[in-house]
């Protein structure tokens, strides 16, 4: 079994400048960018298979790509609210948010709790994370009730104001996924999305707009399952 410091020596080795300027191309402003695909992290983690305490050590060397290794290794069924608050707090770019989200949060019996108590924060990248959270749900967790869904809608309605990069996207992905999850939350975020469409807030016209555009394709409507 790999020691924290044998996984990082291992990521140093496959830094990449040229990699690093393309992900810094894409947005990812994290400090300690080594430049590592996620393809290759998740060779890694497939190797590695699943070790929260080796997930909570590379969390705490403060590399980017470390960190997503912790989002891949670490165990949903152990992580603790202590730990995901600091986590969370330690969100610097939205990848980062995304994977945490879509490789752990959404697997986690605190999914729930991390989406009531994250949405009032302010920072942008803490508030990007319930609704990347809320998209992965929809897109990953097929046994949840689409019922559960609906209590989503107040939520991304409540928040559509915010005009920051990473949290409008958010809110518009969150609210395209629940759409596109079933035949019966369809209708309900068509709606919601016409209605912000048709709102005097710009950032509410610009999610309502892009969400009805593709909420409304017939090409959308006929991948949605019964």
């Amino acid at each position: 079994m790999e020691t924290a410091k044998e996984v990082l020596d291992h990521l140093l080795s496959l830094s990449n400048k040229d990699k690093k300027k393309q992900a810094e191309y894409f947005g990812v402003k994290s400090n300690n960018i080594l430049g590592i695909t996620v393809p290759e992290l998740r060779a890694k983690a497939k190797e590695i298979k699943t070790n929260h305490p080796l997930a909570l050590k590379l969390w705490e060397t403060n590399y980017h790509e470390a960190r997503m290794l912790s989002t891949m290794i670490a165990d949903p069924k152990k992580i603790t609210l202590e730990e995901i608050d600091i986590w969370v707090k330690d969100f610097d770019s939205w990848d980062i948010v995304d994977g945490a989200c879509y490789n752990l949060f959404r697997y986690s019996p605190h999914a729930e709790e991390i989406i009531q108590k994250y949405v009032s924060y302010e920072e942008e990248y803490i508030r990007r994370t319930p609704f990347a959270l809320i998209a992965g749900l929809a897109v990953g967790i097929k046994n949840k009730k689409d019922e559960d869904f609906l209590k989503y809608f107040p939520i991304i309605e409540q928040y559509a104001f915010d005009e920051r990069n990473f949290v409008w996207k958010a809110v518009n992905w969150a609210l395209r996924q629940i759409g596109k999850r079933s035949l019966y939350l369809h209708p309900q975020a068509l709606a919601l999305s016409e209605k912000l469409s048709l709102s005097d807030n710009p950032t509410h016209r610009k999610i309502g707009k892009d969400a009805f555009r593709e909420l409304s394709d017939p090409k959308t409507i006929a991948r949605i399952k019964k």
